[in-house]
């Protein structure tokens, strides 16, 4: 692919004694001392209870979040070049990334799998489907159409394309991610246009998890992108991961492994 794109006590009650006559016996003032005496040791016995129980219901609380933490989870990275991570190594592109920084979270048994493959158009994506699906991903974001516009494919076959993968995606049960695109307008307004509009109508009548612009704020910053000003460095899938991939997938991510956790205790 070379194509560039832009873009949280009560009140105390006081009383007085009777100057004549009514001096308390030192037996009352034994009886009044010792019940001074032990009211704050009744109160203290109150207050030291209420933490107890806070304590014990947190640590209920964590032991919960962990369990559904250490759920594995396999999350599949489809796309092109932009997902392969083109001219880096492997480690370096955002699949890898994004396994490092969900374990970091707490998701131990995380998997992410690089699916992507650089050249490939959303047709080619449509006819690998039954080869990915074997990894039986709980999670897949896709990213595709880029490399059909810069070959000017008509945006009714992307159109198609993605929401063929989705359903499919869907069927068997993986929850969708999908990764918005944009390209320069030297392809003519009226194309640009109908291309970018695809995403966020696919996104809103399939209802998947929707990134608007899966390169947003790398795009177009040569400090964040290769040679070729097309493919992010480094720097720039981990941008892309912190930014653009993190906020929206970690609560399909909690549902997801919240699920799987409560089918393992069923």
């Amino acid at each position: 692919m070379s194509m560039p794109f832009f873009k949280p006590l009560s009140a105390v009650v006081i009383a007085s004694a009777l100057l004549m006559g009514c001096q308390p016996s030192s037996n009352d003032k034994t009886a009044n001392q010792s019940q001074a005496e032990s009211a704050p040791t009744a109160k203290t016995q109150t207050n030291t209870s209420a933490p107890a129980a806070s304590q014990s219901t947190t640590s209920v609380q964590s032991s919960a979040l962990a369990e559904i933490m250490e759920q594995p989870i396999t999350i599949l990275a489809l796309g092109d070049s932009l997902t392969e991570g083109l001219g880096l190594p492997e480690t370096e592109a955002y699949p890898a990334q994004l396994e490092a920084a969900l374990k970091q979270a707490g998701y131990v048994n995380a998997k992410v799998i690089n699916s992507g493959l650089s050249g490939e158009t959303s047709t080619g994506l449509v006819n690998r489907l039954d080869w990915v699906l074997k990894t039986k991903p709980d999670i897949t974001i896709l990213t595709t159409g880029a490399n059909d516009a810069m070959r000017g494919i008509d945006v009714a076959t992307i159109d198609s394309n993605i929401r063929t993968a989705i359903k499919r995606l869907q069927d068997q049960g993986s929850v969708v991610v999908l990764g918005g695109m944009q390209i320069y307008d030297n392809l003519g307004d009226d194309y640009v246009k109908s291309f970018s509009a695809i995403y966020p109508n696919i996104a809103k009548d399939t209802g998947v998890v929707f990134i608007p612009f899966f390169l947003d704020g790398v795009g177009g910053d040569a400090s964040l992108n290769q040679a070729d000003a097309i493919h992010p460095t480094k720097e720039g899938y981990a941008r892309i991961v912190n930014n653009n991939i993190l906020p929206v997938l970690k609560p399909a991510l909690e549902k997801v492994a919240a699920q799987k956790q409560a089918q393992t205790a069923q």
